[in-house]
């Protein structure tokens, strides 16, 4: 299993919200049912100039790849231009409000991240502690032995608490164990990237 992968997936997810909201059109927003949002659809900013391209859409999201960042933009956010989907913003913009967003996520996720600092699971299960904290690893005490997570597999969630950004199977699948983490019994041997 690739942690480094899954935990950018989830981050990723993790500020949709907020970019989503930020990223909204200042206008009147297209009709929902864009016949030009579509996976592999090339994106126009307001200029005609090539923002990036759509590489999913779901849950009435689409992620906008820029070459630099993965931007999840509601579909609201998009209009209909004459190549293409188009946004109310250049690609150096959205590209900048993504880069504000990880950051603004990284701070908040440093700050939460304390020796003692619960941790969930990204599905909401409870994960265990940290118990200790090295760099850019983190050490999470749980009922089934210690895992080793780095800083990057680590977000705070939308209540404000620290998350993993891997469900309890995710987990439970890459350290061997056959029940959730929290209510596993066995030692694992601790989990790295």
């Amino acid at each position: 299993m690739n942690f480094a992968k899954l935990a950018a997936s989830a981050l990723a997810l993790t500020a949709a919200p907020a970019l989503a909201q930020e990223a909204a059109p200042a206008t009147t927003p297209a009709p929902a049912a864009n016949a030009q949002v579509a996976v592999g659809a090339t994106v126009y900013g307001p200029q005609g100039g090539t923002v990036g391209t759509i590489e999913q859409i779901g849950n009435g999201v689409a992620v906008v790849n820029t070459g630099a960042h993965k931007a999840p933009l509601p579909l609201n956010a998009f209009g209909q231009g004459e190549m293409g989907p188009t946004i109310t913003v250049t690609k150096v913009q959205l590209d900048g409000m993504v880069a504000e967003q990880m950051a603004k996520m990284v701070a908040a996720r440093d700050a939460a991240l304390n020796v003692g600092a619960n941790v969930m699971t990204a599905d909401g299960q409870e994960l265990g502690s940290v118990k200790t904290i090295e760099g850019d690893n983190v050490v999470i005490d749980r009922a089934a032995g210690p895992i080793t997570l780095t800083r990057e597999q680590m977000a705070v969630g939308q209540q404000g608490g620290l998350i993993a950004l891997f469900t309890a199977a995710q987990i439970a699948e890459a350290t061997g164990s056959s029940a959730t983490p929290a209510a596993a019994e066995t030692d694992t041997a601790p989990m790295s990237e």
